[in-house]
């Protein structure tokens, strides 16, 4: 069995503000994202960027075959959100927006403005798999791409910059603070027990702050001693699989050149010991090729594909 998650990059069908400018530009991008998808063959696929619910109806068309589609119901400002695709039946547990109990309100730009929302919700469905249930929590953080007033992608001083960094920082880690308490739920202390994978664009890499919240408590990451060593806090635990990938396939995203891998698989204590390989892009193919992005996502407007790799699992 095969999971993923991939970010879409900004599905849209043609003729809005955000997508392809026209029909032919948009059938391209179809195409490609339908080839990876089908080479890839995957049981269950998080997504993220989703911003037409018909556009992703469309894509699965292309792909073929039956799909079972789940899609939070909190998108953001673009209307983009997240989703999960399975070819088997998919029960939603929960569809998040509000952060975690405990978390005051973060500051969100330059005027003072706060909010205690994720930015696109956190969706959690349930399907059953030929080795039992499987929960998966799928989740895009805030973006490390800044934006400012006025819809500029570019601050006027380093200082602005800086506060706007900040700013993104904070909701990121209110968000996956969120995501972990949605874990928690997902989980119920019983990870020996429970397949639960949490899947999605967490918008960092493996080492970063926000990114380490989510694994509950420290001392057993794959690599380390500790990881064949059972002990209390693996009811609660997330392994994150990046440590599987092979080093040269180790990134889901080129930023200004430089590669990192920012979409991430983690896995409870009963799923991860039954992880037998992990990967970018399509298992066996060649070197792994993404175009380079830069601060000015509108870029991209209808390019085909991505610009973000697949990530995935396979599991005995």
């Amino acid at each position: 069995m095969l999971l993923g998650t991939w970010n879409l990059e900004n599905l849209y069908r043609p003729g809005g503000p955000f997508g392809p400018q026209d029909k032919a530009a948009y059938e391209t991008k179809l195409a490609a994202l339908a080839a990876m998808i089908t080479r890839l063959d995957p049981a269950l696929l998080g997504v993220q960027e989703i911003g037409e619910p018909e556009a992703l109806r469309d894509l699965l068309g292309m792909v073929g075959g039956d799909w079972h589609v789940a899609l939070s119901q909190h998108p953001d400002g673009r209307g983009i959100r997240v989703g999960v695709v399975s070819r088997t039946p998919l029960k939603v547990l929960a569809d998040r927006s509000e952060f975690a109990a405990g978390l005051r309100p973060v500051q969100v730009d330059d005027s003072g403005a706060t909010t205690a929302e994720t930015g696109r919700g956190l969706l959690a469905v349930e399907t059953v798999t030929a080795s039992g249930p499987l929960r998966v929590a799928v989740a895009h953080l805030k973006s490390k791409l800044l934006s400012y007033p006025n819809d500029r992608f570019f601050p006027h001083d380093e200082g602005e910059r800086a506060r706007y960094g900040a700013y993104a920082l904070y909701r990121r880690a209110a968000e996956a603070t969120t995501l972990r308490a949605l874990a928690d739920d997902l989980l119920a202390d019983d990870g020996r027990g429970r397949d639960v994978a949490v899947l999605g664009d967490l918008n960092d890499e493996v080492q970063a702050a926000t990114t380490q919240i989510l694994l509950g408590p420290p001392g057993s990451e794959l690599g380390t001693a500790g990881f064949e060593a059972p002990d209390r806090g693996d009811p609660a635990r997330l392994w994150n699989v990046a440590p599987l990938i092979p080093a040269d396939r180790r990134f889901s995203r080129v930023n200004s050149g430089r590669r990192e891998l920012i979409d991430h698989i983690l896995t409870s204590h009963h799923l991860v010991h039954r992880v037998t390989e992990a990967g970018t892009g399509v298992p066996g193919e060649g070197a792994l090729r993404l175009p380079s992005v830069g601060a000015e996502p509108t870029q991209r407007r209808g390019a085909p594909g991505s610009d973000h790799a697949v990530v995935w699992v396979r599991v005995a």
